[in-house]
């Protein structure tokens, strides 16, 4: 029987990726305690993955706690929603204060927040930290981002650094995010730009096969050619090694129904862009793209009655298309990240997070699955100015957009010019153009909702923050509704 006050950290949750999490703190030199709600998952556990370690088991939650040495240290590795508000609230009569919840599944960012309030109000320090690089990284080395309580992280961090993946540098791919719900925040605009990194590389295989008709075997070679220079990743790399894995001689990946799935976090991040006013679109269209894939019946039905359209037939040459693509990923990829840092800004200034963007990109360059060399140069880019507004302002990214965004519009030329559906990386070509130009066609939208609703609009001849409405038709008065901004 294990003695009280024994070990370093409890997590509550068997499933997969708590298994490898204790195994990962386990390796590292800590003693981990562990209890699932069904308790024969304990059992199973020790006798099986966890066989001939000091990993204590428990089967009942106050004993559990009793292992703990104080403050004690509980991770939380189960259902995003009610199951975590169930835990805390099963745990709290047996924690004292200055005890540590940490909730490591997939939270909503404004859970987090409201679980941080509610129990700094009992002496309970919380943290909702991100965990990203799947089963294989819990078990080797994730990506962390924890935030809330900062008075709990002296007491995490030699824990969570020590089982964090490493930078090629060494740093460990963690550190302390922010107040709050800010370090589940910055793990759900990590899965937004996975979402969009997914999707991009997706299209290029639309691309790839539809136009060049190219093989399994040629999209191996490409793809791993691709992951030897700037598209250097975890998810090129796979991409490369899913097109080569065969089954009987055949490609897997041609077997593979074409409906995606999805948990939620691309759509949260979509919807939280939607509220703080922030253009994502790549990871908008990302998630939308799923939506549409999931449609295969109607699909399926539509291609049988429209039938063959006729279209355009590319000739160009096949290595083109191929270097064209390196730079449309590339440029796409900026793209993607630019918005999704402009997101992290908006929270941050609406939430009034101190977010070290830096210190965001490192914990994304190991362990998780957007993880890539293209991430250092994001870090490279806070280090110099820490108050970036956006990456394009960057010389490097200046540049590297500059070089490469005629690939972006090569392909998305041809391809939509032969009906090959490009979503994310048209997203990406639009948000561009429409980002570096010195004015939009929005002046006819306001007068558009000045004529039918009396909203006013601001003059380029007159100083901004001065509104106007006009009488559009001589009919419909002088008085404007109010102003203001969703």
């Amino acid at each position: 029987m294990a003695q009280e006050n024994t070990a370093d950290i409890g997590l509550i949750g068997l499933a997969v990726m708590g298994q490898n999490l204790v195994l990962n703190m386990h390796d590292k030199g800590f003693t981990v305690a562990v209890f699932n709600r069904t308790v024969s998952k304990v059992d199973a556990f020790l006798q099986g993955p966890a066989k001939g370690t000091s990993i204590i088991g428990a089967h009942s939650l106050p004993l559990f706690i009793k292992t703990l040495k104080r403050p004690r240290k509980i991770m939380m590795m189960v259902r995003a929603g009610s199951a975590v508000d169930q835990l805390i609230e099963e745990c709290l009569p047996h924690l004292e204060k200055g005890d540590i919840l940490i909730d490591g599944g997939n939270s909503h960012y404004p859970d987090s927040e409201r679980r941080c309030k509610a129990l700094a109000e009992k002496g309970i320090l919380f943290v909702g930290t991100g965990v990203s690089g799947g089963e294989e990284g819990a078990r080797h080395g994730p990506s962390l981002m924890p935030g809330g309580a900062v008075e709990a992280w002296p007491h995490i961090k030699k824990i969570f650094q020590s089982i964090a993946a490493k930078s090629s540098d060494q740093e460990p791919c963690c550190e302390w995010v922010g107040d709050g719900g800010s370090g589940h925040f910055v793990k759900m605009v990590h899965n937004g730009i996975e979402y969009g990194d997914m999707q991009i590389i997706c299209e290029a295989y639309q691309v790839f096969t539809q136009l060049l008709n190219c093989s399994t075997d040629e999209l191996a070679n490409i793809f791993a050619k691709y992951n030897k220079g700037k598209l250097d990743s975890y998810l090129i790399e796979i991409t490369s090694a899913i097109f080569g894995y065969k089954e009987n001689g055949e490609a897997l990946v041609d077997k593979i129904l074409d409906t995606a799935g999805q948990k939620g976090t691309g759509k949260w991040t979509a919807i939280t862009a939607l509220d703080f006013g922030m253009p994502l679109t790549l990871i908008g269209e990302a998630v939308f793209a799923r939506c549409l894939s999931a449609l295969k019946e109607q699909r399926v039905h539509l291609s049988q009655i429209l039938g063959e359209i006729p279209l355009p037939q590319w000739k160009g040459k096949k290595e083109a298309i191929i270097a064209h693509m390196e730079n449309a990923l590339y440029a796409a990829k900026i793209i993607s990240y630019t918005q999704g840092f402009m997101l992290l800004a908006s929270a941050a200034q609406e939430l009034k997070w101190k977010l070290n963007y830096g210190s965001i990109a490192l914990m994304w360059r190991g362990g998780c699955i957007i993880r890539s060399q293209f991430l250092g140069k994001i870090k490279e880019a806070y280090d110099k100015q820490a108050q970036l507004d956006h990456l394009l302002l960057d010389d490097f990214f200046k540049k590297e957009i500059t070089q490469s965004i005629t690939g972006l519009r090569e392909i998305v030329v041809q391809a939509q010019s032969v009906g090959i559906s490009v979503p994310c990386l048209s997203a990406a070509l639009n948000f561009f153009d429409g980002f570096r130009s010195k004015r939009l066609p929005a002046n006819l939208l306001q007068a558009q909702r000045d004529f039918f609703g009396a909203h006013t609009y601001e003059r380029t001849d007159k100083p901004r923050g001065q509104f106007f409405h006009t009488n559009w038709t001589g009919s419909g008065g002088d008085v404007s509704s109010s102003t203001y901004n969703v």
